[in-house]
């Protein structure tokens, strides 16, 4: 089976064990590792059998892909943030792109949510304050590191998108997860059980798994890269539970009421 995730640090720290060696895995995993966008990507077409997520993406492949339920970036205080320089206007919107992680990323449902009439415009994560800071675009929403580092670019928060969502429905902000195929999920049990394996190798010996975190850190400084870890590797991680499911369900539900998705089936996940 292969096993789509980012380069990002929550996910190589996630499975670095597993990776490795250092766990023994209950069922071989092939690493694909690409940015979650083209992960994203990847699931329309059915190719990973399991597979990091964006759950903006999972509405729309709802019975194609089941929620697993270990290995989530979700939590509060972590959520998308809408960035721009000074100056910046919301009256001119209207005739401006604004810069997005990739269609599917939740980040762009949730600027969808915000402010339905925004103008997309879509790019890597990592080229979005850059391009602001040339004056390409006028503002963006970025996630991962870039909520840590986005002063050095010279912009400000326009809206913390997460906080929003937290005010909104009270709840943790649902950002990815991972995902087993429909017709592999009869795997499951291994599949957690290899990746709760390899999560808590992690915790316990994370100086095993740092030179795999940093090969793939794309340059980060490492009180960054443990601060990535810190914000995103937390009890969600280990384990859904009923708030985290809660929190999927209401984020899948307000996706359809805003006809983003057609319906919703009784079994979304393993």
């Amino acid at each position: 089976m292969r096993i789509g995730f980012s380069p990002c640090p929550n996910d190589t720290f996630f499975l670095a064990a597993l990776m490795l060696g250092k766990v023994e895995a209950k069922v071989r995993l092939l690493p694909v590792i690409e940015d979650v966008e083209a992960l994203n990507l990847r699931a329309f077409k059915g190719e990973l059998e399991v597979t990091k997520l964006s759950f903006h993406a999972f509405c729309h492949l709802l019975g194609r892909y089941l929620l697993l339920p270990i290995g989530a970036a979700l939590g509060r205080g972590v959520g998308p943030l809408w960035v721009a320089k000074e100056g910046f206007s919301f009256s001119n919107l209207k005739d401006q792109e604004v810069a997005v992680p990739g269609l599917y990323t939740t980040a762009t449902l949730l600027l969808k949510l915000y402010f339905p009439e925004a103008r997309l415009r879509p790019m890597r994560f990592d080229q979005i304050m850059p391009a602001i800071s040339r004056d390409e675009v006028a503002s963006g929403v970025i996630i991962h590191e870039g909520r840590f580092v986005y002063p050095r670019y010279g912009l400000g928060l326009v809206v913390d998108l997460g906080r929003w969502w937290e005010e909104v429905t009270g709840l943790p902000i649902p950002l990815g997860g991972f995902f087993i195929r429909s017709d592999q999920a009869q795997m499951a049990p291994q599949v957690v059980e290899s990746l709760r394996d390899s999560l808590f190798f992690a915790r316990e010996n994370p100086r095993q798994v740092w030179e795999y975190i940093k090969a793939y850190a794309q340059e980060m400084e490492d009180d960054i890269i443990r601060r990535h870890i810190e914000t995103y590797v937390n009890e969600f991680t280990e384990d859904l539970g009923p708030e985290g499911n809660s929190a999927v369900e209401t984020l899948v539900d307000l996706a359809r009421r805003q006809g983003i998705i057609k319906n919703f089936p009784s079994r979304f996940k393993v």
